[in-house]
């Protein structure tokens, strides 16, 4: 085997949520230019078959879906209709996520409750349906989005977002412990923990505190979109066949400072 076919995708099937904008479907778009099958669903529909269209001029598959990661039955479509067209399901991306501004004392709880259904709940759901898949085919990948946010507290002035710091956190913890609980089936849960990447979810903090980020970020830069690229397409891979429960960090050295 060339080091390269360690990284090629060619015949996998990956179904990336929120998968119709922003770093989802950056990644998407690097599965399927290593050769996957792609499938892509969010809420938004129209978003993700015009990202469903790009991906077939890799000349590769793809399908969108409308898809809220909360729903059950939604979920369960996407799993079942993937199948009927593609076969296995090799690799999943739990990408979608959502959050909510504002002073920790003050957050209303309906905002707690939709952040923790989608960033916490919307992952465990979509891994269980596509674990039962993964199983019976005897593989996979399982590529949970987390944040660098995750780790710890971050300063109000910066980023006032407890309800999204703690879902991030929970979502690292959540990816330990079903890897450990999948790596006897020859399935691989593995994490990214992205920094400040410019999106339409962070670009109001961005905008409102760019020099105090940048202050905080080693390489004092943000992260491009091609800075996920690589990653993806490694932790989907035969390449990361033997990493189990590991959260890759890619913040610009945010994680490294003391």
């Amino acid at each position: 085997m060339g080091i390269y076919d360690l990284f090629n995708l060619a015949g996998k099937t990956a179904i990336v949520t929120g998968g119709g904008k922003g770093l989802g479907a950056e990644m998407a778009s690097a599965l399927a230019k290593a050769g996957a099958n792609v499938v892509v669903g969010s809420r938004d529909l129209e978003a993700c078959q015009i990202v469903a269209d790009q991906l077939k001029k890799c000349g590769v598959g793809s399908l969108a879906f409308k898809c809220d990661v909360t729903n059950q039955e939604e979920i369960e479509n996407v799993v079942r209709e993937t199948s009927r067209e593609f076969g296995n399901i090799d690799i999943l991306i739990n990408n979608s996520g959502t959050s909510w501004i504002g002073p920790a004392l003050e957050l209303p709880k309906d905002k707690w409750d939709r952040v923790m259904d989608v960033n916490v709940k919307g992952v465990f759901l979509f891994s269980q349906a596509v674990a039962k898949k993964m199983i019976k085919q005897g593989s996979g990948k399982i590529i949970n989005i987390s944040s660098v946010t995750g780790f710890g507290g971050t300063q109000p002035e910066l980023l006032d977002t407890i309800a999204y710091n703690t879902s991030k956190g929970a979502v690292m913890i959540f990816t330990k412990d079903l890897a450990v609980k999948l790596a006897r089936y020859n399935i691989q849960v593995n994490s990214i923990a992205p920094g400040f990447f410019p999106t339409k979810m962070s670009q109001k903090v961005i905008d409102k505190s760019t020099s105090s980020i940048l202050r905080q970020i080693p390489s004092r830069r943000l992260g491009k979109v091609e800075d996920l690229h690589g990653a993806a397409v490694f932790l989907a891979s035969r390449a990361s066949d033997y990493m189990i429960g590991h959260v890759l960090v890619i913040d610009g050295g945010i994680s490294s400072l003391v």
